[in-house]
């Protein structure tokens, strides 16, 4: 009688977590999420939501990358401007 409580206590959980919405931030948002945060416009409903959801790492990345990309994007712009004025 035990195990068939255990079964059924199992197969409850498993069905429970099955209907849960998946968590985590997804890759757009966390781009968007950082894009916000280097302009410091983000809202307090989206920085909740990745101080609950989202893993750090996500975020570190995807601000390294941003930086990454900002600074390639400035070192061309100079680039063309020195190679146009010369």
């Amino acid at each position: 009688m035990q195990n068939i409580k255990l079964c059924n206590l199992q197969t409850d959980v498993l069905i429970s977590m099955s209907k849960q919405k998946p968590t985590g931030t997804g890759f757009i948002n966390v781009l968007k999420s950082a894009m916000s945060a280097a302009f410091g416009v983000q809202s307090s409903k989206n920085r909740e939501r990745d101080f609950t959801q989202g893993k750090p790492i996500h975020f570190i990345i995807a601000g390294i990358f941003l930086t990454l990309s900002f600074l390639l994007f400035i070192g061309l712009m100079v680039k063309i401007m020195i190679a146009t004025a010369g």
